[in-house]
């Protein structure tokens, strides 16, 4: 066989049946180097069955969000990356390659721009236009950048939100004894009553797909399914009232328990959702349909699936705004859920806050953020040796220090085992000199990938999420994510990639990721130091110039030493 013909039949190999692709385990490389094989293995990794909601279809999580545009160019992607050299740079323009340009060794070997459209346009409606014309696709934020490590890479995020509510109302982050009420159990949703329990709450957890049920029972994130309504709060006022942890899922509607539960004056201590509400077509399942009828629908008349949708929305916010009125801690999980309300007539629908200026923007303020590994050799020896570094490593940290103590027990793997802790300026490139020395050592087999979330301190403008409410009125400004992302290039990340509305739909953000390859040599050990530096860095003087006294400190503490002095302190 032709050497072409030979890559041909890897090719096929690796991605040639969208049902059974798994990323290549080992220390033995496909491509030419590490660098390269790091963004095929991830990129495989996303499309795993154990971790994409529907791989068939590419679409890695969130409703739609896809690792790639097509099959064909999946196909391209991979056969691109096993050729590609260590003086070359691949871009991907919205899931497809366009070209491979000669840069350094230096330089990111990927380079990926998601679903951007010129603001003027950026609306659903166009974005669907272009997408069936098969011009673009929706990237998501960590599917098109091939970083998602299953629904572990939401599950600290989740548990440090549940964790500072429980801080704010109720003085304490342990939430024994206490109750969340939530919806929603897909590719983000499935962390929360993993991280409402890590957290010591009992969650009862809304689901309309009943497989997403089993999935969650399967992969131990969920503890319990209820046969009713009835039996569902039962199961979870005894397990608060003996201060006990438990996770039940109910299957229904959203749109329907939420009000139901409101009326009968059921009372939850937090109070959330995480549908996949920021795309009403394909994230959220009107009242009255079942998971296949939605699917007929909307394939056959999508108007009248966004018009039933938006109206089951509509009453779902209605309901979670009987449980502010009762004095409930209520708030929103970056869903874009009171948008799309707002947009079906709830004129009162951000009554409640998002997370993030209520609980998390103190961390992003000081570059604290999702920090994630995966280990290239699938071997979860390697993830258990970086475990027990990091506990070496942070020992003043409490809620990292417990986070590693339960997470071994209690997150399965999906795909290439990982890891995320959140980790902020400073401690990242700690973290990251760390892995690479075990690399380098031999105590982990093979090199790992260190990346993030694209909801971070410095990456995202996203005004109904990571931005809210800004201090200085500057939610919607989206310089920041583009200066990131071009900062982590000079820096010497392995790839970049920049977004467009992930997390809250087409329209209302823009955001970056990196990724970054630890493979114990010294040139890697100075391009982790700069990039994990550079990184988390953002998110200190972005919050910085916004005026907020914790950023100012921050950036004091560490000596960064903005040109101008900010507005606040």
């Amino acid at each position: 066989m032709t050497a072409t013909g030979t890559r041909d039949a890897l090719v096929e190999s690796l991605c040639g049946d969208l049902t059974r692709i798994r990323a290549p385990h080992g220390t033995e490389l496909n491509a030419r180097s590490w660098a390269t094989e790091a963004p095929l293995r991830m990129l495989l990794n996303n499309l795993d069955p154990e971790v994409a909601e529907r791989p068939e279809e590419l679409v890695v999580y969130g409703g739609s969000g896809k690792a790639a545009r097509s099959h064909d160019a999946l196909r391209a992607i991979v056969r691109t990356l096993l050729e590609l050299g260590e003086e070359e740079t691949l871009l991907v323009q919205s899931g497809k390659p366009v070209g491979v340009f000669r840069t350094h060794g230096g330089a990111p070997r990927v380079l990926i721009a998601n679903s951007l459209l010129v603001p003027r346009w950026a609306t659903w409606d166009e974005f669907r236009r272009l997408e069936a014309e098969g011009l673009t696709m929706f990237g998501q934020m960590t599917a098109g950048s091939w970083i998602y490590i299953g629904t572990q890479g939401i599950l600290q995020g989740t548990y440090q939100t549940f964790a500072a509510a429980g801080a704010r109302h109720f003085g304490s982050p342990d939430l024994a004894g206490r109750t969340i009420l939530t919806a929603g159990l897909g590719g983000m949703g499935g962390a929360q009553p993993l991280a409402g329990t890590m957290a010591g709450a009992a969650v009862l957890c809304i689901e309309v797909d009943p497989s997403r049920i089993e999935r969650r029972l399967r992969t131990r994130y969920l503890d319990e399914a209820a046969d009713s309504l009835d039996d569902a709060v039962r199961r979870v006022r005894a397990a608060a009232e003996s201060r006990r942890p438990l996770s039940v899922g109910l299957l229904g509607n959203a749109a329907e328990v939420v009000p139901e539960l409101a009326r009968r004056g059921e009372h939850f201590d937090l109070v959330t959702d995480q549908t996949a509400a920021h795309d009403p077509l394909n994230g959220y399942v009107p009242v009255g349909l079942s998971v296949e009828d939605a699917a007929a629908l909307r394939s056959s008349a999508p108007d009248e699936y966004l018009r039933r949708a938006r109206a089951s929305i509509a009453t779902h916010v209605q309901g979670l705004l009987e449980f502010v009125r009762s004095g409930g801690y209520v708030f929103d999980y970056g869903n874009n859920l009171r948008g799309e309300a707002r947009e079906a007539g709830v004129a009162e629908a951000f009554s409640y806050p998002g997370f993030v200026p209520a609980y998390i923007r103190p961390l992003f303020c000081r570059g604290v953020g999702p920090f994630r590994w995966a280990a290239l050799s699938g071997d979860p020896g390697d993830i258990e040796a970086i475990d027990q570094t990091l506990k070496e490593l942070f020992p003043d940290d409490p809620l990292l220090q417990r986070w590693l103590e339960l997470a071994p027990e209690r997150v399965a793997f999906q795909g290439l085992p990982a890891r995320i802790c959140w980790l902020g300026f400073g401690d990242r490139a700690r973290a990251g000199l760390a892995i690479n020395e075990l690399v380098r050592s031999g105590h982990v087999k093979a090199p790992v990938v260190i990346g993030r979330d694209h909801l971070d301190a410095g990456s995202v403008a996203s005004p109904y999420r990571e931005t809210e409410a800004m201090q200085d009125g500057s939610d919607a400004i989206a310089d920041w994510p583009i200066l990131n992302a071009m900062l982590n290039v000079a820096a010497g990340a392995t790839w970049v990639s920049v977004h467009h509305g992930g997390g809250v739909g087409i329209g209302n953000s823009i955001h970056a990721g990196m990724v970054v390859v630890a493979d114990g040599t010294a040139e890697m050990a100075e391009r982790l130091e700069r990039v994990l530096t550079t990184d988390p860095g953002t998110g200190v003087l972005r919050h910085l110039d916004a005026g907020y006294d914790e950023a100012i400190e921050a950036a004091r503490s560490h000596g960064l030493e903005p040109p101008m002095a900010a507005r606040g302190g």
